[in-house]
């Protein structure tokens, strides 16, 4: 039960209908969950707009409802009219949950990638230096032992500060969170400051109709969150660097390979052992400490550099950094399985031409004995992915296994063949089997020592869509079930 007053404070509003004298039992936004006395905000969505529920919900009992357009209702019911009413249901949200991001610190993470990867290195960190730690992405929310599924990146605003309540309840100190573009512009962070703003990288990408018109208002929503953070922790490599910080009003610290960084990467090594990729450097700058990663790749020294730099405010010894970076793993991400001493597997979520693309040269620059890519596409997609990623396979990869990722409502067959239209542009040997199972076990056991096998698109997921229905399919049983059916069939 909330003072309808006090839920108010913060927001600019006009009071169109009713009076601010009212006890609220809940605070809505989806208008099947109204009930007596509660707050209704209509939010205007892709596909519905909630002010065309304004009648049902006051007949349902709702004593306030929020708006930005006009709208006609009982008399009884107090109607309040806000510029923006996705700002308005943060600052709501914040209040009804009593301003829970007042009492953690909040970190927010954003660029086009290494989002994931970053949180799960900070939370790593900070967790083997005592501290508790929330974490809130594209995988899923942690809140002590609880662990939620994630349908977006960055959740709804009343979500968000729902999390955060959970957080203080339980006793975390901080929250470290992934903060999409469409979360900055639909003001799902609003109503709150971050104690730091990470800024990984930018490169085109969720441009289109249902995200971004343009690459320069990709650009801007990123910048945002640096209008809303007390300290901004840059990657100074990033030719885009200045545009986010356009506007800024935070404190500014960069990392990153350039001289200039505040904490930077200097000799960086690769690392290639049996079954196992990774990279070594040494930090330079404000800190001075030697890292080994178990992760490969140039961005997996970012994604550790910008843990450090957010970490070093933490006042973690530098051991205990040192022995989280090497342990720290993300679900689904360069995900390394050890199937063998000769060859080395690994799971990741690429699954468009662009991370596609990254990863594969990342890898070559291991030199392997062939590089073998196991990858399929999603059904009731644009074609265009398909072409594009079976071609980036087929001049990428010394073997392509095209499968089934999640067809949806689309014949695997047909998704493949898409498939191979790309990679006919290119000279790259593919072969096709269209059962992932059997598409991973071919991999597994057609391994040649020195090569490097990677089943990229599915990463985190652990279901198959096929027809409207999620069947349960995870990677990693997968790989268990082929191993163990080796093993029986060698008995």
């Amino acid at each position: 039960m909330k003072e309808l007053k006090q839920l108010l404070e913060r927001l600019e509003y006009e009071c169109v209908q009713g009076n601010l004298d009212k006890t609220i039992t809940e605070l809505v936004y989806d208008s099947r969950k109204v009930t007596k006395d509660a707050l209704f905000v209509c939010i205007k969505g892709t596909v519905v707009d909630g002010h065309t529920f304004a009648t049902d919900v006051a007949e349902k009992g709702a004593g306030v409802i929020v708006v930005s357009e006009d709208i006609e209702v009982a008399e009884e019911v107090t109607v309040i009219k806000v510029k923006d009413t996705r700002y308005a249901l943060a600052l709501l949200s914040a209040a009804y949950f009593d301003y829970p991001a007042e009492q953690i610190k909040v970190i927010g993470v954003t660029g086009t990638k290494g989002k994931t990867t970053t949180t799960y290195m900070v939370k790593s960190i900070l967790e083997g230096a005592g501290y508790k730690v929330g974490l809130i992405g594209t995988i899923e929310t942690i809140i002590g032992e609880k662990v939620i599924p994630s349908a977006n990146t960055t959740p709804e605003s009343y979500l968000v500060q729902k999390y955060f309540r959970e957080m203080a309840d339980i006793g975390c100190d901080c929250c470290i969170m992934e903060v999409s573009s469409q979360g900055l512009m639909m003001h799902r962070t609003a109503g709150f400051i971050f104690e730091m703003g990470i800024f990984t990288n930018i490169e085109p990408d969720h441009i289109g109709p249902n995200e971004h018109a343009s690459f320069e208002e990709y650009m801007a929503c990123k910048s945002l969150l640096f209008k809303q953070c007390k300290v901004g922790i840059i990657n100074a490599d990033d030719a885009h660097y200045e545009d986010i910080l356009k506007g800024h009003t935070c404190e500014v610290e960069t990392f990153g390979f350039s001289e200039k960084a505040d904490i930077r990467a200097t000799d960086m090594q690769l690392i290639h052992k049996p079954g196992y990729l990774g990279v070594a450097y040494q930090v330079s700058g404000k800190l001075d400490f030697p890292v080994e990663i178990d992760v490969p790749g140039k961005f997996s020294v970012y994604n550790s550099l910008t843990a450090i730099s957010i970490c070093r405010h933490f006042q973690v010894d530098v051991e205990v950094m040192k022995k989280a970076l090497k342990q720290a793993k993300t679900k689904g991400r360069i995900e390394m399985i050890k199937v063998s001493d000769e060859f080395t597997l690994m799971i990741d979520y690429a699954h468009n031409a662009m991370s596609l693309n990254s990863l594969l040269s990342t890898l070559k620059e291991y030199n392997p004995g062939r590089l073998v890519c196991l990858f399929g596409c999603g059904g009731n997609r644009a074609k265009a992915r398909r072409f594009e990623m079976g071609e980036v396979s087929g001049k990428m990869a010394d073997l392509t296994i095209i499968t089934s990722d999640n067809p949806r409502n689309e014949e695997p067959q047909a998704i493949m063949d898409d498939i191979k239209t790309g990679i006919s542009k290119t000279n790259g040997e593919y072969v096709e089997i269209i059962d992932r199972k059997e598409a991973i076990r071919y991999a597994i056991e057609n391994g040649k020592p020195g090569d490097v096998i990677v089943l990229a698109g599915k990463g985190h997921e652990d279901y198959q869509e096929i027809k409207g229905v999620k069947y349960p399919m995870d990677e990693r049983v997968l790989i268990a079930e082929i191993l163990e059916e080796k093993n029986t069939t060698r008995e």
